[in-house]
């Protein structure tokens, strides 16, 4: 099992959830606010300093539990709709799920 965690434009959200939703086997996703900044390299291995970099950026993280072999399709779905081909689209990760259990049921799996 894989945890996708994509922080995508708010602007985008509906695009990429429209997607999401005509994928077969997504079972569901969980969309939070987010607000960050990111660092940006401006030479070889130098970055902004401190005091230089940009405000806190808007963005919205979409969660996904799925199984192994939905990650490459979920990825290039979200990938393929937040694009706007600007700096700061965004960022996609993937992460294994060790474990997951139930609440109140005690089911592990």
């Amino acid at each position: 099992m894989k945890k996708i965690e994509a922080y995508i434009k708010s602007h985008k959200l509906l695009d990429v959830t429209m997607a999401l939703q005509k994928v077969d086997g997504l079972r569901g996703m969980s969309v939070l606010f987010a607000r960050g900044f990111g660092r940006r390299e401006v030479a070889e291995n130098q970055y902004r300093k401190v005091d230089d970099l940009m405000d806190f950026s808007e963005h919205m993280k979409i969660e996904i539990f799925c199984n192994d072999d939905l990650v490459e399709e979920l990825v290039g779905v979200i990938d393929k709709n937040a694009t706007t081909g600007l700096r700061g689209d965004g960022k996609i990760y993937v992460s294994d799920v060790v474990s997951a259990l139930k609440i109140g049921k005690g089911e592990i799996g």
